[in-house]
């Protein structure tokens, strides 16, 4: 109940947070597993993974993470993870949007280091091919089909314009914008207004489900039935034969999705857990001790 009421508290002010809390989590899980070392700051010891390239200016959500730990420390101290704390802060964020419920197993224990080189390694690039991002899955125990029902996690959230900006004015070096997003006028209006082709743009937002900015739901694989998905690696599911049979069952039965995209985040939050004795439990989230 606390986490869900600092959530909530935090959505109240920006709905941008629930995609935030969401990403916060996936961010945490690819690196080193679902350890909260995320939150770590930068120490003698390590450069933590809050300024490797895929984290910084992007992801959000430590001052929430960390004003839901101090609740919950005055309830009871030492008791609950970090890293517990992000994975049902994920979930509530996606219940509070229209998403579904799971359960979330807990007993995860946080970790004392954290890697900025893992993190800009492991994590997926909205840049990579369709096999890599797959691969970066497959080696944590995660699957083809996870690929596509996790990227359905983009039907909420913002992309800064840096990241598909060259879809807009050179697509592929061609010094025209891509097709896709061509054939789609209003779509495309409305992106180079927001992004226009100057440097100053870079850290502009975009909605990645313009459909349905703040609700979960199935919309953002009906963009990209609809050959509007905005990053290159959410489109790109429609060049592989078993991801477009995926994305068309989702964008035609969203109770499918939100019952797969359940089952996967399970699966996802169990990525290389510390229990039992192993790890700590961090008395701040941005401190190992």
């Amino acid at each position: 109940m606390m986490v869900k009421s600092g959530v909530w508290r935090a959505f109240k002010d920006d709905s941008r947070i629930a995609a935030s809390l969401l990403r916060l989590h996936f961010h945490d899980c690819f690196v080193n597993g679902c350890d909260g070392s995320i939150l770590l700051d930068d120490s003698e010891d390590f450069k933590g993974e809050k300024n490797a390239l895929p984290n910084r200016n992007s992801v959000r959500g430590f001052d929430v993470i960390e004003d839901i730990k101090t609740d919950i420390e005055s309830a009871c101290p030492l008791t609950v993870s970090c890293a517990d704390i992000v994975a049902l802060a994920a979930r509530e964020a996606v219940v509070l949007t229209g998403g579904p419920y799971w359960p979330v197993p807990l007993g995860r224990r946080d970790s004392l280091t954290a890697s900025e080189q893992a993190a800009n390694t492991n994590l997926p690039s909205p840049f990579e091919p369709l096999e890599n991002i797959t691969a970066k899955f497959v080696s944590l125990g995660l699957d083809f089909k996870d690929v596509v029902v996790l990227s359905g996690a983009h039907t909420i959230g913002f992309a800064q314009c840096f990241v598909f900006k060259h879809r807009l004015f050179n697509f592929k070096g061609s010094g025209q914008p891509d097709p896709n997003l061509a054939a789609s006028s209003d779509l495309l209006s409305k992106l180079t207004d927001t992004c226009p082709n100057v440097d100053s743009s870079n850290s502009n937002l975009a909605a990645l489900d313009a459909a349905s900015v703040v609700k979960f739901d199935n919309a953002y694989y009906v963009n990209l039935m609809n050959n509007v998905g905005l990053l290159d690696s959410d489109q790109i599911l429609m060049s592989d034969s078993n991801a477009a049979a995926l994305v068309k069952s989702y964008s035609e039965n969203p109770y499918l999705f939100s019952r797969d995209f359940a089952v996967s985040m399970v699966k996802m939050g169990k990525i290389g857990v510390m229990t039992g004795s192993d790890g700590v439990i961090r008395a701040k989230c941005g401190f190992p001790g």
